[in-house]
């Protein structure tokens, strides 16, 4: 059900690690370089992806979707990278299961390396 309801509604590749409530509601992965933190430098005066010119750039979107839902600042959250081991697994679960604890991060407010230690299974510091 959630592959299916995410896919259609928000072009979802199943990555494991949603960040839809963060970026607009707009899946970073659908960028051709699969960037969670913001555009590319390649992104066109008149907001066109430097992969595919004849689309708009995913994070122009999520941009757009955010500020006019009153959440850009939410777009100030650091994504953490991608860990491969979660794709076509849903995100609902390792939400509920506590796995995507500290998906985001503030700048400046929590030192995401914890976090990080922590799944690799080493100690904090």
């Amino acid at each position: 059900m959630e592959r299916v309801a995410k896919e259609q509604l928000y072009g979802c590749r199943m990555c494991g690690q949603c960040a839809l409530p963060d970026t607009g509601y707009t899946c970073p992965m659908t960028c051709p370089k699969q960037l969670r933190n913001g555009p590319c430098g390649g992104v066109a005066a008149d907001g066109r992806c430097e992969v595919h010119p004849d689309l708009v750039c995913v994070w122009v979107t999520a941009i757009e979707r955010a500020q006019g839902a009153g959440h850009g600042a939410d777009l100030d959250l650091l994504q953490r990278p991608v860990d491969h081991r979660e794709w076509d697994r849903s995100s609902w679960v390792n939400y509920w299961q506590g796995r995507d604890d500290g998906l985001g991060v503030a700048y400046g407010e929590d030192d995401p390396r914890p976090l990080l230690r922590r799944e690799l299974g080493l100690s904090p510091r």
